[in-house]
């Protein structure tokens, strides 16, 4: 019974956390303009430690497609160009000495649609993510009649599972159209 009971909230935290990993993933999808949303995942050897490049670095935008990062030891300055071009960004850093420059590329209309069709793949693994919440729900209600929940209880729980995919679904859907327009708005 209690299982049942906090079934519902344990799958909408599951989306939820679906939904959260999809915003953090359409982040590094570029759109033509700095962010330092770009280097996020770029980690540089610090004293033989992996870190973070905001970690070792100020990192902010100059302008609408110029990305400038600061570190705050200057012999930090080869080691973060060199994870710059090992994350393969297409980006290539200029290093002037005292900070490194990014100037982020206008975006081709080929390569526009490239990020459209990464941002909807990206969409399409967050609602396989959503469904198998979904799946699992399901699975768990079905058992929980078995063992004598009533079954229209059962019904309404899968109502109320549906419901929360759909809500789910949409905001994802929304998300890649929010995204797509975005990417393809030159």
């Amino acid at each position: 019974m209690e299982d049942i009971n906090s079934l519902l909230q344990s799958a909408e935290d599951s989306m939820k956390a679906s939904i959260e990993h999809l915003q953090y993933e359409l982040t590094k999808i570029r759109t033509g303009k700095a962010s330092s949303n770009l280097l996020n995942d770029i980690a540089v050897s610090y004293y033989g430690t992996m870190t973070p490049i905001n970690q070792v670095a100020s990192v902010s935008t100059a302008d609408a497609r110029t990305i400038v990062i600061q570190p705050w030891e200057k012999n930090m300055l080869r080691p973060i160009e060199n994870a710059i071009f090992e994350a393969n960004l297409g980006i290539t850093p200029m290093n002037d000495g005292e900070v490194i420059r990014l100037t982020v590329p206008m975006l081709t209309e080929e390569r526009r649609r490239d990020l459209v069709k990464q941002a909807k793949h990206i969409g399409e693994e967050a609602k396989v993510s959503v469904r198998s919440v979904r799946h699992k729900a399901l699975d768990t209600i079905k058992k929980a009649v078995k063992d004598g929940f009533s079954e229209d209880g059962g019904k309404d729980m899968e109502n109320s599972v549906q419901n929360l995919v759909n809500k789910y679904v949409g905001n994802i859907d929304h998300m890649i159209e929010v995204k797509e327009k975005d990417v393809m708005h030159v």
